[in-house]
């Protein structure tokens, strides 16, 4: 109304001279018409119901535009607040390297519509989910382990899936396999835990030092929930390597028949009758004390090449499986060894997996070879590296055709190769693998630089002139 006050203002002014000059704000000038009296008055009333008609004009234009204002601001001040709480939230902290994100409800006003990213439907009024750079129904935002709807403040990705957080840990996070718990984290917030090399077998740290028991074959420890076999002499073996386990001296017999064959197809016969011995740890350790000469592996000795004379005892009958998985009614006899040449025996530890036997067997009938052969005294890297070389060349034997190269590797006729080649079950084969690992990776100077250095020189010159050179040099060819 500040128009009709400018105007009423402007009436009060004197009139008497029957002309009007009057200036106004905004630099706006009227010119009353001059005059009479009463069609001054007439005039001025007319101007004045013109005002008040454009004031009311006015001022109803601006109430509806007020309203029409006033209701656009409210569906922009709403949808502002839907897409600042969808964007306003801080990530939780990540887990295992994963994102952990927050679902959000948001509530979209009337109009607007989205497309699930679920079920490729148009999403409709009501609660709805903005997340991963998409919108979904809240039934369609779904666990991908469980399947069930993500309802829970926070939750865990893999790739392009989503979890549950605890779906997630089950499937993601390390279980021990020893005692079958979630591995637990170091003081400094990491998961930390132990695995053997070979066969990855995931385990606490603690379960080093909690007296926890390992295979004497393959080394894995045993599960809490699986009961390995508990040797006379201590030793504890798993049922896997239970399996193919030689027993005693009689079941040894033939594959110690195949281990000659072998050394025959590489024309390296040992003439001499050596007798095979099976035999408990401690009759080894024995053993092992009354021999003036040699390098025994540790942590443990599994095989000796016995050039003194002294009995030894020997298994004669393998034990039965009793109660509690241990070992009983094993029958074992005194031996006595009688020096008829420079090798009085060889012995086995028992109770290991054929394949292991066999390469211990082979790896001493080396020794027992190069003596008979009359070769000098070697430095112990370069006898038991070329030992462990025919240890292992024996196990390819036992799975894979060998080329013969200068006298390297055996034919694929000869009869260790043909003996049950291609019957052996998985699990032999997996063994056969790990203890070739073990003689590939052994960290010792003496056998594993020893076979490593040996291995080199039988791959580059044959294992004929390998040997040549030993017997001339007693060191293996550069």
């Amino acid at each position: 109304m500040n128009w009709i006050k400018k105007v009423f203002k402007g009436c009060a002014h004197k009139s008497s001279e029957g002309h009007y000059h009057g200036h106004y704000a905004e630099d706006r000038q009227f010119y009353a018409p001059s005059g009479s009296g009463d069609a001054w008055r007439e005039h001025e009333n007319e101007e004045i119901d013109r005002a008040i008609a454009l004031s009311l004009l006015e001022e109803s234009q601006k109430g509806r535009r007020v309203k029409d204002d006033k209701s656009q601001l409210e569906d922009d001040e709403q949808l502002a607040r839907a897409i600042q709480e969808s964007l306003n939230f801080e990530p939780p902290p990540q887990y295992e390297n994963v994102n952990t994100y927050q679902p959000m409800p948001v509530h979209f006003p009337t109009g607007y519509s989205r497309i699930c990213a679920g079920c490729n439907t148009e999403i409709g009024c009501g609660r709805f989910l903005n997340c991963l750079s998409a919108f979904w129904h809240p039934e369609c935002f779904r666990c991908h382990a469980c399947n069930l709807p993500i309802s829970d403040y926070e939750f865990s990705m893999s790739g392009n899936y989503r979890f549950h957080k605890s779906c997630y840990k089950e499937q993601y996070h390390p279980k021990c396999d020893v005692c079958n718990h979630f591995i637990s984290t170091n003081p400094a917030g990491l998961i930390e835990y132990r695995a053997h090399p070979f066969w990855m077998q995931k385990y606490c740290p603690s379960h080093e030092h909690d007296g926890t028991p390992r295979c004497c074959s393959c080394e894995r420890m045993e599960p809490h929930d699986t009961g390995y076999v508990a040797l006379n002499d201590g030793r504890k073996l798993c049922l896997e390597c239970l399996d193919s386990a030689v027993m005693d001296t009689k079941q040894c017999q033939p594959l110690y028949l195949d281990i000659q064959e072998f050394y025959e197809s590489l024309d390296m016969k040992v003439e001499q009758q050596v007798p095979l011995l099976l035999v408990e740890r401690q009759a080894l350790n024995d053993a092992r004390e009354g021999e003036k000469n040699g390098h025994y592996h540790m942590p443990e000795t599994r095989g000796l090449c016995l050039s003194e004379e002294q009995t030894v005892s020997t298994i004669r009958r393998r034990p039965r499986l009793g109660t509690g998985n241990r070992s009983m009614d094993m029958i074992t006899e005194p031996y006595k060894l009688t020096r008829r040449c420079d090798v009085t025996a060889i012995l086995i530890l028992y109770g290991l997996p054929r394949l292991l036997t066999g390469s211990i067997l082979a790896h001493e009938m080396m020794h027992a070879w190069m003596r008979l052969q009359g070769f000098r005294t070697l430095s112990q890297d370069v006898e038991e590296g070329i030992c462990q070389v025919l240890a292992h060349m024996w196990l390819l034997t036992q799975f894979d055709s060998a080329s013969d190269s200068n006298g390297a590797w055996t034919s694929s006729s000869s009869s260790s190769s043909r003996l049950k080649k291609g019957k052996r079950s998985q699990l032999e084969r997996k063994l056969g693998e790990f203890f070739k690992h073990q003689i590939e990776s052994d960290a010792s100077p003496v056998y594993g630089d020893g076979f490593r250095a040996g291995h080199q020189a039988v791959y580059k010159y044959g294992l004929r002139n390998t040997l040549e050179h030993i017997r001339m040099t007693g060191r293996f060819p550069h």
